[in-house]
């Protein structure tokens, strides 16, 4: 059995007391910019609240440009919101992701399609 899309929500701020609202169990993730809309983390898991609060400890990746060129981190949780899906099964939830991401590559190759014809999208 597969639930349905909860609401965006913002990733509380831990230092206020803040919890993710997601599921323990099976389910798929997705985390986008607010500001921008742009995903930044999707898949499904065995356990999705561990799988979000995991990414929020994850630190940003340490290249000297990012040293020394003073890029801001893309993992800011004040800056990302997420929104969950419960599935019964580790497998449902799998197979629900795999199913999201071949509708997103159609999406993606009918704009990318319409663009080179000159239609707008």
């Amino acid at each position: 059995m597969i639930g349905s899309w909860t609401g965006w929500k913002q990733f509380p701020n831990a230092l206020r007391g803040g919890h993710i609202e997601a599921p323990i169990g099976p389910g798929v993730y997705e985390v986008r910019h607010a500001s921008s809309g742009d995903l930044a983390a999707f898949d499904a898991s065995a356990n999705v609240a561990y799988a979000l609060t995991s990414l929020l400890r994850k630190p940003p990746s340490r290249s000297w440009k990012k040293l020394f060129g003073g890029e801001n981190p893309s993992w800011l949780g004040h800056e990302l919101e997420y929104r969950t899906c419960a599935t019964a099964n580790v497998r449902d939830a799998k197979m629900m992701a795999q199913c999201l991401l071949g509708r997103r590559q159609v999406f993606w190759r009918r704009n990318a399609i319409a663009v080179r014809a000159g239609v707008p999208a």
